[in-house]
């Protein structure tokens, strides 16, 4: 057992660009196109351990972290997370909370609880108020710019694999989507329930006239974003007029915990989501599924799956966690004790200290854009 308080002694930051292996090297939703994804990967140590956080944002908010976080973290009580998260938010006041500056406090507050977490030898979900031993997932991927081959195939592997709840993104060019819907439909048989994301590329009425379509050509159970998650009014015009079972969800560009109730009210969605590398990390999830669970709705996980997955054991209502093709792909590439599906759920391992996840430098190595920054280090 540590002493009664381990004081942390420096703070790393560092990112990384990964490619996409989408076609000609791009992928595309609703209203984003893209060709790679930068990891911020934040380490913290204290008492001889070292606790790991990340999310995924611009490589400026490995500069925030630098410029405004890792000088309020230094002489810190390591095992009160809390504590810090609560100093880093008050640092932000005039840099901004919302946006890089949550997901920058996002990273660090995972690498907090992991530290306490290893500095008690215990797993992570033994350190939190953990309702779950697992988290179901759902597969998620296939984007507006895939062959409907790899589209149908990418699904239906899913499936194959028991993860029987598959998404694809929607809405780039809508009249494409019955084409491409018949196709993953037909792929994956009747049977396992089919998710779609417009990622906020529809119009009110747009989103309310293919949400029947989706529900009543092709069975799909649950529409994320129709509208962009700034526009709870038009969540909530398109959940109650969409046909049941349809759910309305969105929340993963919460960063506050304004933005989250702003969604429950009406309520707006059915189903909210929350990304932990973007809502403030594990404090700020905690304090998301307490809001989620006062007004009985379930909170979803959105994406991140190695760190959701232990995560979202403590979240009272919990639905799934979307199990997002690449996060999965760039967390099997940059960490050793990455969690692989089995019976469609996510089970933490409890022999690992932690969340478990462990650099891998050198396969890091070729990606990196930022850092390493130990220039907050203690002497």
């Amino acid at each position: 057992m540590p002493a009664v308080q381990e004081t942390i002694k420096g703070v790393d930051v560092h990112a990384f660009e990964v490619p996409t292996d989408g076609p000609d090297g791009r992928e595309q939703d609703g209203t984003l196109e893209w060709d790679s994804t930068t990891m911020v990967l934040v380490q913290v140590h204290a008492g001889g351990r070292t606790g790991t956080g990340y999310t995924y944002g611009d490589v400026s908010t490995a500069s925030l972290v630098s410029s405004k976080l890792a000088g309020v973290l230094l002489g810190a009580d390591a095992l009160a997370p809390p504590a810090a998260w609560r100093r880093m938010q008050a640092q932000l006041r005039n840099a901004g909370r919302p946006g890089a500056g949550a997901m920058a406090i996002s990273a660090v507050d995972i690498a907090l609880w992991d530290l306490k977490a290893r500095l008690l030898d215990l797993p992570l979900t033994a350190v939190l108020p953990a309702f779950h031993d697992r988290v179901p997932v759902y597969g998620s991927g296939g984007f507006t710019n895939y062959p409907l081959d790899r589209l149908a195939g990418q699904l239906a592997g899913w499936v194959e694999d028991g993860i029987t709840r598959v998404k694809l993104k929607t809405s780039r060019h809508p009249e494409q989507d019955p084409g491409r819907l018949r196709a993953v439909r037909e792929a994956i048989g009747a049977g396992p329930e089919l998710f779609t994301d417009a990622n906020g590329a529809l119009g009110r009425k747009e989103a309310v006239y293919w949400a029947a379509r989706f529900a009543g050509e092709w069975g799909v159970s649950w529409l994320e974003e129709p509208v962009g998650s700034d526009d709870p009014e038009g969540l909530r015009l398109v959940r109650e007029r969409a046909p049941a079972p349809l759910e309305v969800a969105a929340g993963e560009y919460g960063y506050v915990l304004r933005d989250f109730a702003d969604l429950l009210d009406g309520p707006a969605v059915d189903c909210l989501q929350a990304d932990v590398t973007r809502c403030g990390g594990i404090t700020g999830l905690l304090q998301v599924a307490g809001l989620s669970a006062a007004r009985h709705v379930d909170l979803s996980a959105h994406c991140a799956p190695a760190v959701s997955a232990h995560a979202f054991c403590a979240v009272p209502r919990l639905r799934h966690l979307e199990y997002f093709h690449d996060h999965v792909r760039i967390e099997d590439m940059l960490f050793e004790g990455t969690l692989g599906p089995a019976a469609g759920a996510l089970a933490p391992d409890r022999e690992r200290p932690g969340h478990g996840l462990e650099v891998k430098w050198s396969a890091a190595e070729r990606f990196r854009v930022h850092g390493p920054d130990k220039s907050r280090a203690a002497a």
